[in-house]
């Protein structure tokens, strides 16, 4: 609930009609959705412009519009609001105004907040401490990855005094986002994964990639509380430099606060010892790290290790993320959700150490936003797959290179399979390599590629 007032203390907007004390009950941005008494913000998008559906917000019965100045016109001013004298605000940018108004939120709360970033791992490493807290505690955290400007600020809205813990994810492709979203959650603890290749298009190298997820620590609250992965080359030297706050680590190599050992690694199971056994229901090695940094949270605020291992041994991983699935008594890794270097060498390791009567199939979507280095990433896969699979299906231009690779490297041409699309790629795995049941095939590329449709009509 907010007053009109309140909006424009924290968006800095400019009151074109309408009354200060006019109560709003909730912010919405999607006309489909909004309620009576809510104000609407007209978010302007890649695909769509929000200001073109105020009338419908007015007709719905919204209390307050919140559009930006040079969208405003007499339409939207003048004969809309006669009858019920709906407020409206100007601003300079919608989203900027939404980014405001839940800063303003969180503010109105003390309750630690935690915000997850990294290359890789960050939805999963979100789910896996909420899952931790609550156990105990009530938590507030991003669904799915909504970790924007837009789905950051959409979720602190929905803060309350009803939470004990917000767990929130923080996204970025581009310099300066990461400061942005932190300076809009005000962080307590900050948990950053790893720094690896991604989004090197606009991050450049990987220390643009690392000053852009330590940005996070620069903006961190009392007690300005950091989690970081001791195994990381990169962060460990920001880890010796001791720059930002208390630091607790976690790893598996290197020495640390919270340290996995005595990992046995089963087809689709992990265990491993932090001071008692941990199950985790996965084939992903690298989920321990995500697990790690969730047991760190659950310690710190004094939750047994006994019930942090109830919580993980029942944790249900994110959709598309090494998920097994059977369609027509053939496994798949359904690894579709996203893809770079990184995330996918470990799902590669994970085919690898699969063991199955049959083949190993790799079908492998292009890889984006890698910047200059693009193609050789892409030929550095196609060097890895003759040691690790039997078929190798490829959709997309970059992922050509990885089959040129492939074959260079002594892979038999007559399992490479050279794909535009996924519908292609679907013809040839279900049509002419006919996986069986002794068979398992691992699906993985970047999400504008969805690698997901492999699976359709199956």
């Amino acid at each position: 609930m907010f007053k009109v007032n309140e909006l424009l203390k924290a968006t800095k907007g400019k009151l074109i009609s309408g009354k200060m004390d006019t109560p709003v009950e909730a912010i919405s941005i999607d006309t489909r959705t909004i309620k009576p008494y809510e104000a609407f913000i007209a978010i302007k998008g890649k695909n769509y412009d929000g200001h073109n559906f105020i009338k419908e917000a007015v007709r719905k019965g919204a209390a307050c519009i919140i559009r930006e100045r040079q969208a405003g016109n007499k339409e939207t001013t003048g004969s809309l609001d006669n009858r019920r004298k709906i407020v409206f605000i100007e601003v300079k940018n919608t989203v900027t105004a939404l980014g405001n108004i839940a800063r303003f939120q969180r503010k109105k709360f003390t309750i630690p907040v935690i915000a997850v970033t990294g290359s890789n791992g960050k939805t999963t490493t979100k789910e896996m401490i909420a899952c931790v807290l609550s156990k105990k505690f009530k938590v507030l955290k991003n669904l799915g990855t909504k970790n924007n400007q837009i789905g950051l600020s959409l979720t602190l809205l929905n803060l309350d005094s009803s939470y004990d813990f917000a767990v929130l994810e923080l996204g970025t492709n581009h310099p300066g986002e990461i400061d942005y979203l932190a300076k809009i959650c005000l962080p307590n603890i900050g948990v950053i994964t790893n720094i690896g290749p991604a989004h090197l298009e606009y991050l450049e190298n990987f220390n643009g990639v690392l000053r852009e997820k330590c940005s996070l620590l620069d903006n961190l609250q009392a007690p300005r509380i950091a989690i970081l992965n001791a195994d990381d080359p990169l962060l460990k030297n920001k880890i010796s430099r001791k720059m930002y706050s208390k630091i607790f680590t976690f790893g598996i190599k290197n020495r640390c606060d919270f340290r996995a050992t005595g990992i046995k690694n089963f087809d689709w199971e992990l265990d491993f010892l932090v001071k008692q056994k941990f199950r985790l229901k996965t084939p992903g090695y690298y989920n321990i790290y995500n697990a790690l940094a969730s047991i760190a949270v659950g310690r710190i605020f004094g939750m047994a290790y006994t019930d942090i291992s109830k919580a993980l041994v029942n944790f249900a991983f994110p959709q598309s993320r090494l998920n097994l699935l059977e369609l027509n008594k053939v496994k798949f890794i359904d690894d579709t959700y996203n893809a770079n270097p990184f995330s996918l060498k470990e799902a590669l390791d994970v085919l690898d150490n699969f063991d199955v009567k049959g083949r190993k199939i790799f079908i492998m979507g292009d890889m984006f936003e890698l910047g200059s280095k693009r193609e050789s990433f892409h030929r550095e896969v196609g060097r890895k797959v003759g040691s690790v699979c039997d078929t190798f299906i490829t959709v997309g231009k970059l992922s050509k290179l990885a089959a040129s690779a492939a074959e260079l490297s002594g892979f038999d041409m007559k399992n490479i399979f050279i794909c535009e699309t996924c519908a292609q790629a679907r013809d040839i795995l279900f049509n002419k390599v006919i996986p069986k049941k002794d068979d398992i095939v691992l699906v993985k590329g970047s999400r504008l590629m969805k690698m997901e449709e492999v699976f359709k009509g199956r």
